[in-house]
């Protein structure tokens, strides 16, 4: 039965919580993606801390209606620090059959169910793999607080004569939804307003037809008794100063910029489009103010390759990619290891092997970054750790990259890449710059002489009088840079790159860690695991349990605080979104019994799972 709309006699008690996990679910066509993200920029313009999952198939466009055509978007956004998205929402927004189904069972019990009702249609039905309507099951609103409302009959409606067709007029619901759920949540419409009208302002038609979609949601809710109450989620105590809401690629792009103004050097990005990396290049091409050239090179080869010959001509190199397209920039990143040039390698992960699972996270290509380059060739890594934390991530590559004169991994993933937080825009003042000193002085020159502290050999740009040089990827003469097949040159050479390397853990500073440096377990973690790590060993910290966390930004070299700290705990676990990665690393490096816990479903860890692994492991603290 379809609600009527009724004049609520008095308006409906605000019931305020602390924290709300909301998911918008349909078609890759029915626009989740857009309806989370100006539902996110809402309640960050709140004030509310939060964090986003994105979640969308690897089809340009999947099949209307099809179960793996469905297309997510979750926000867990509250008045306390927020780490993860959320295990669960606690309110689900489904647009169709197949997003009901496939979304259903993580919504909480007694968790709010809305669903469009006019999309059951036995068609859509069909392609779901229903035989009869799921929602026609009396046991739904014993088990969730169902809203069944025609959301695509009420937006056909409320754009009665508006000039669109049917066809047309059916794509706006996703902001009846969006103007519903501002009702209910108590957002500010005004500037969600002015924002349809500028994101349509190309096609006013449009604007106004969304703008009424939105108007009509909201006053859905407004004027029906369908809803007991609305929801007041109340700001979260911030540091004040300036914020904008980030994703993890949008971070990683500002970084890139950032670093090439702290360097003072001009920033060339060499790359090819791949998901879920794709965005670092959009993003970066619109910074030409800020002396940042993009290059949307023919394949992955020759955007490395466009980088490595920025650096060599005196510009911060850098490319970025995901795993497939690291296999195929390998055999260049061993040149740039050869040649000794700063270059920043951003790998935004994926789930793999091959095509794998394009729109998916994992954690799989730590040991490529690490060992994936043919002979002895180390390579500084670098994870962040939050899609905010990227921008900091990159800075600190290119630090290391112009310092050390190598290049630099920085590793993130699709769920940081995708994901949003607020972050808060520091002054540029305030970040340390690292001006590049370029040698222009011929006398005693030598392609291979090192700096005595960092190995590292001088920058010179090609065409500098009296430093002419010819660097190339056959081993080069210790000295001179000459070639040289001489089995002691080599040998020397290996070790002196891999000593460069190894002496840049002198940069890593502290350990990020979360409670006492000893107890009966630690939370080893590196990458997009930081906010499930640490929400999951809070907690189990506040039952009494003896249990510690470190998290790791820098996987080559590792940390030297690491191995000391690691013996103050009786047992270790590593929970990583692979086969058992870093866990290798930790029992080969420390001779440690650290344990796997691994998660490979292309899907973060939740902070249940965490919590679960903990208590199995961790007895609570005897009074």
């Amino acid at each position: 039965m379809e609600q009527q709309t009724t004049q609520p006699s008095n308006p409906p008690p605000i019931q305020v919580v602390e924290s709300v996990v909301i998911r918008f679910c349909g078609d890759s066509g029915d626009g989740m993606q857009l309806t989370g993200t100006e539902f996110t920029r809402a309640s960050a313009l709140a004030l509310n801390d939060l964090a986003t999952l994105p979640d969308f198939p690897a089809e340009i466009r999947a099949p209307a209606g099809t179960l793996f055509g469905v297309s997510g978007y979750q926000i867990n956004f509250g008045s306390q620090d927020i780490y993860t998205p959320g295990d669960q929402p606690d309110v689900l927004v489904a647009m169709n059959p197949a997003a009901y189904k496939v979304n259903l069972p993580d919504l909480v019990p007694g968790g709010i169910l809305i669903v469009n009702t006019g999309a059951f249609t036995a068609k859509n039905l069909e392609l779901a793999g229903y035989p009869t309507n799921p929602l026609d099951d009396e046991s739904l609103g014993q088990r969730y607080r169902l809203v069944k409302i025609d959301i695509s009959k009420l937006t056909t409606l409320a754009l009665e004569g508006s000039g669109l067709g049917t066809k047309d007029a059916g794509r706006c619901k996703n902001f009846w939804a969006l103007g519903l759920m501002f009702w209910m949540y108590q957002r500010e419409t005004e500037r969600e307003l002015r924002s349809i009208q500028e994101k349509f302002a190309k096609k006013p038609e449009l604007a106004d037809a969304n703008i009424r979609a939105f108007k009509a949601g909201y006053s859905y809710g407004e004027n029906t008794e369908m809803f007991g109450q609305t929801f007041h989620v109340r700001p979260a105590k911030i540091a004040p100063g300036l914020y904008r809401n980030v994703t993890g690629n949008s971070a990683t792009a500002l970084g890139v910029v950032c670093a090439g103004q702290l360097a003072e050097l001009p920033v060339f990005f060499g790359g090819y489009p791949i998901t879920p990396a794709s965005d670092i290049l959009h993003e970066l091409s619109n910074y030409l103010n800020y002396n940042v050239t993009t290059f949307q090179a023919e394949d992955e080869i020759a955007g490395v390759g466009s980088a490595i010959g920025a650096s060599y001509s005196g510009s911060l190199g850098v490319t970025a990619t995901s795993g497939p397209g690291i296999s195929l920039k390998q055999e260049a990143i061993g040149l740039a290891v050869m040649l000794e040039l700063p270059l920043l390698i951003i790998n935004v992960q994926r789930g793999g092997p091959s095509t794998g699972l394009p729109t998916k996270t994992e954690q799989a290509d730590l040991l490529q970054a690490l060992y994936g380059r043919h002979g002895e060739c180390p390579v500084p890594v670098l994870a962040a750790m939050t899609p905010s934390d990227c921008f900091h991530t990159v800075i600190e590559a290119a630090r290391i990259a112009v310092k050390y004169m190598t290049p630099v991994f920085v590793l993130s993933d699709g769920y940081l890449a995708n994901g949003s937080e607020p972050w808060r825009v520091p002054e540029l003042s305030t970040l340390p710059k690292f001006p590049t000193q370029f040698r222009t002085d011929p006398e005693g020159y030598m392609v291979y002489g090192r700096d005595q502290e960092t190995l590292a050999r001088a920058w010179v740009r090609p065409g500098t009088p009296g430093l002419e040089h010819r660097i190339g990827g056959i081993e080069k003469h210790q000295q001179t840079g000459n070639i040289s097949y001489d089995a002691d040159n080599h040998h020397q050479m290996v070790k002196t790159r891999a000593a460069k390397v190894a002496g840049i853990a002198r940069e890593a500073g502290e350990l990020i860690t979360c409670g006492p440096p000893e107890g009966d377990l630690l939370v080893v973690g590196w990458g997009s695991t930081y906010g499930a790590i640490t929400q999951a060993v809070h907690m189990m910290q506040k039952e009494g349990r003896k249990v510690s966390s470190v998290h790791l930004r820098w996987l080559n070299p590792l940390n030297p605080r690491l191995g000391p700290y690691l013996k103050g705990f009786r047992r270790i676990l590593v929970p990583e979104m692979n086969n058992g990665q870093l866990v290798r690393i930790l029992r080969s490096e420390f001779l440690v019994d650290a344990e796997g816990l691994n998660k490979i479903q292309g899907k973060p860890f939740k902070v249940s799972e965490l919590c679960h692994a903990i208590a199995e492991r961790a007895p609570k603290a005897q009074n």
